[in-house]
Order: C-alpha cells, then sequence, then structure tokens
C-alpha cells in the first residue's frame, strides 16, 4: 500500500497528464468546418493508441465522405481460452462548430487514453475495446454504424461505456439541473459524476458508483427504462445505440448543460474545468473496471 506521500504524487502525476492531453486535444474540430483541427485531433489519437497496440480503422459513410472510428483492443489478465467478452470504453473525438470542445469531449478522450497506458499496463480481467467515435455531434453517426457491425455479427459484449464530459464540478447549491420528475431525488449542487444506464447495468451502475465514491469523488447513478426514451436527456451520448441493440450499456457523465453553462460553446475552455475532479473521476473509474 503506497503512504499517503506517495498517493498524492500519484495523483499530481495523473493530473498532469491528463492536462497534457488536454492541451492537444481541445481545438475547434467539428469534421466539416474545421477539418484541420478534426485532422490534427484524429491523428494524435491514432498516435498514442499506437503506442499500445494495433489500432484498427471502423470507416463509416456520411454525406459522400468516409469517416473513422478508430479502435485499440487490449486483452484481459485472464486465460484467453474462457473467450471472455470485452467491455468497451468509448469517447466521441468531434466537436459542435465554433466550440473547443474543452468539456465535450476532450476531457472523455483524455481519460480514455490514460486508460490505454493504464490497462495496457496491467490488464484488467475483462479484455477491452478502447474505441474514438467521429460524428457523435451529427446524431451518433459513428457509434450507430459500429454498433449495427457487432449486432449483425452477433458480437457479444461485457458492457459498454460512453465517456461524456467529465470535467466540470460547481459546488454552488442550485447549480445542478434535471430533467422533469429527477430533481427530488438528486443532489442540487454540480459536484458528482452522473453513472445513467439501462436495465441490464444496473449491477454494473452499482460496482462501478461506489468505486469512483471511494476514489473520493461523489458519484450518483440513474437506470434509464425503455431504452431512455422516458426521458430523452439520457439518450444524448454514444451509449444509446448500444441500448437500441439490446447490449448493456452506461454513460459516465458531468450532465452536460444540466450543469456546464459553457456547453456547445466558445467558452468550452481548459480553464473552465475542474482537473482534480477529472482526476478523481479517472481513478475511480479505473478501479472500478477492474473490479467487473
Amino acid at each position: 500500500m503506497l503512504d499517503p506521500a506517495q498517493g498524492e504524487t500519484d495523483f499530481d502525476v495523473l493530473k498532469q497528464t491528463l492536462l497534457n492531453h488536454l492541451q492537444l486535444i481541445i481545438r475547434e474540430r467539428d469534421p466539416f468546418l474545421a477539418t484541420a483541427g478534426h485532422f490534427f485531433v484524429q491523428q494524435y489519437l491514432r498516435q498514442q493508441f499506437a503506442q499500445w497496440g494495433q489500432v484498427e480503422i471502423h470507416e463509416f459513410a456520411y454525406q459522400g465522405k468516409m469517416h473513422q472510428n478508430l479502435i485499440l483492443n487490449l486483452a484481459g489478465a485472464e486465460d484467453t481460452s474462457r473467450n471472455l467478452p470485452p467491455i468497451v470504453i468509448a469517447a466521441h473525438y468531434d466537436a459542435v462548430p465554433g466550440s473547443p470542445g474543452a468539456d465535450d469531449n476532450a476531457t472523455g478522450l483524455a481519460v480514455l487514453l490514460e486508460m490505454a497506458r493504464s490497462f495496457a499496463a496491467q490488464p484488467a480481467r475483462y479484455p477491452l475495446r478502447l474505441v474514438a467515435f467521429d460524428l457523435e455531434e451529427y446524431g451518433l453517426l459513428g457509434s450507430r454504424a459500429y454498433v449495427a457491425e457487432l449486432a449483425q455479427q452477433r458480437q457479444p459484449l461485457r458492457l459498454m461505456l460512453s465517456l461524456e464530459m467529465l470535467g466540470y464540478c460547481c459546488q454552488t447549491a442550485g447549480s445542478q439541473q434535471y430533467p422533469p420528475g429527477l430533481r427530488h431525488f438528486y443532489p442540487d449542487r454540480g459536484n458528482f459524476i452522473g453513472l445513467i444506464g439501462n436495465w441490464r447495468s444496473v449491477p454494473d451502475l452499482v460496482r462501478l458508483s461506489r468505486s469512483i465514491r471511494r476514489a473520493g469523488t461523489p458519484c450518483e447513478w440513474l437506470p434509464a427504462g425503455r431504452q431512455g426514451k422516458w426521458v430523452p436527456d439520457t439518450r444524448r451520448s454514444d451509449h444509446a445505440p448500444f441500448w437500441d441493440y439490446g447490449y448493456r450499456a452506461l454513460m459516465v457523465t458531468d450532465t452536460a448543460n444540466l450543469r456546464n453553462p459553457h456547453y456547445h460553446r466558445s467558452q468550452d475552455r481548459l480553464e473552465t474545468l475542474d482537473l482534480d475532479f477529472l482526476t478523481g473521476c479517472c481513478i475511480g473509474l479505473q478501479a472500478g473496471i477492474r473490479l467487473l
């Protein structure tokens, strides 16, 4: 066990690593109106993934152009003869026009890249498939194309996690908003990370929320019935197509515009993020994934 001083040092190192990724990813990167930034981030992700294994490219067409999801497969620690199904961990790398997309979704990408490093060095029990999706902002197009192929091939998954905005935290009372009917059940301060899953993922919601809390980050979870159709706000990321095909899936999020006033605006910049909150979320998620 690490002593407190060493633990603090490890936290600071991870925080700096996440910051280094953020400083390169945060830029305008709409795939049609900011093509240079989009290409830069795509290649940065590919180069980072390539440190830990062969990068697979999943192509899909939209408006007469081919787009790319980037995939890194990491072996699990268990005997491969058991053929354990993989856990998919994903984050989208496009951003809306005019926004540098610091929280949306450079934070998710930074954590995804740290997971690549961490789980390549020390594998989880299950094999992991890390995916950077494109065209999330155009209707979850990258994830829709990808999961449709998985379902057609009848590929099983242990779980899918969508990392969707992980870095905005506010301690002010009343800073957290909710869709109708939920505000009476959850905190009014936007200082927690949210886990939103379908009914099949409820045991995983419980396990992951415990791990995140143990790491020192407040966490709340919500099961979304009918693939999230009762509360449409729960469908606003790349987990939703996996729900539609019957996979166990969940979104990890700081709740986007229900908390962050800079959502989809030019003000979504590095200086608005809480890096301690982001780092704690990353630590808790990694610990939770290792316990699945």
